[in-house]
């Protein structure tokens, strides 16, 4: 993380832009939240009408917390776009600034610098690398926020209803945790492979590009191809590589939320048996099931995208040192 300490500048800069991004990801949990009570709700007053055989009062119930949380999605929904629209264009301003501030160093760096640098190395760094600062910037630390804020409130909840089925629910989530850790490592090694063999695509065709009219005098094109072919075959490679990875992706995710789910019925079933929770828990705490999943999944990808961030903004810094040399 010492490479990203760099950034705080540019948070400080849009620091106002920041905390009103955080204002609405709470603002758009708390409407995440009340559904999943909603639907607890619904069933117990569903099942006490049918008790009673009262069909019409059954309809209304259905109608009136139906309304309510289509009402809460829409308004989750809302909050959602404007948490983005703040955290992301964040991002994307940072982003504009960082590049700016990385091309006036190319331009004051010296010629023995671009002599033992490659342009295509020079290009890749403003672009690819700027662009993983970019990810770090905005969507981990959007979900980084979110994924906080969102356990507070949901685990607060559950225990809030049963300190016992709470346990055995969210079980599963730290093996969860740590496997997505474990994969988005892999994932984050492959990519670090791919990045690096782009670089050298992109060095070849500039290179290639910028003496054309030699390789013609010498009649070489042919070898110019085979260079770039097998420059372009070892990245097809890689990157078919981190596509195995990447697909142990999701399905680790969904394993992991069924397990919870059997466990939430089955568990959930004995503690209402036993009268200590009802019927209409259940249902709620599957929602919370599903609505922890994706974020206890996100913190391996959020780790990852630390990580590529990181080892990006290095190769930046590394430039800006060489500026301050000169």
């Amino acid at each position: 993380m010492k490479h990203l300490f760099y950034l705080n500048k540019f948070f400080w800069k849009y620091r106002t832009l920041l905390a009103i991004g955080t204002v609405f990801i709470i603002i758009a949990n708390l409407f995440a939240l009340y559904p999943a009570e909603f639907v607890r709700k619904a069933f117990d007053a569903v099942i006490l009408s049918m008790n009673n055989e009262n069909t019409s009062s059954t309809s209304d119930i259905l109608i009136k917390y139906g309304s309510l949380i289509v009402l809460f999605a829409i308004l989750k929904g809302i909050f959602m776009y404007c948490m983005r629209q703040t955290i992301i264009v964040i991002s994307r301003k940072i982003e504009y600034d960082l590049k700016n501030e990385i091309y006036q160093q190319y331009q004051a760096l010296s010629i023995s610098f671009y002599k033992k640098n490659k342009t295509g190395d020079l290009m890749n760094r403003i672009s690819e690398d700027v662009s993983r600062v970019r990810m770090y910037l905005g969507p981990a630390l959007m979900y980084a926020i979110n994924i906080s804020i969102l356990f507070l409130l949901v685990i607060s909840k559950m225990l809030s209803i049963s300190t016992t089925l709470t346990f055995y629910v969210i079980l599963p989530l730290p093996i969860l945790a740590i496997s997505v850790y474990f994969v988005s490592s892999t994932m984050n090694k492959r990519s670090e492979k791919v990045q690096a063999q782009l670089s050298d695509i992109t060095t070849i065709a500039q290179e290639t590009f910028s003496g054309i009219k030699i390789i013609k005098s010498f009649s070489n094109e042919s070898n110019a191809l085979e260079i770039f072919m097998t420059s372009c075959k070892s990245y097809t490679k890689r990157q078919l590589e981190l596509v195995k990875i990447e697909a142990l992706f999701f399905p680790l995710i969904i394993s992991m939320i069924g397990v919870s789910s059997v466990l939430t019925v089955y568990i959930g079933g004995l503690e209402s048996f036993k009268g200590n929770i009802s019927t209409g828990n259940i249902a709620e705490f599957i929602i919370y099931v599903n609505m922890l999943a994706w974020p206890v999944a996100s913190i391996g990808w959020i780790t990852s995208l630390v990580q590529r961030a990181a080892a990006s903004q290095e190769r930046i810094n590394d430039f800006s040192a060489a500026y301050f040399r000169h």
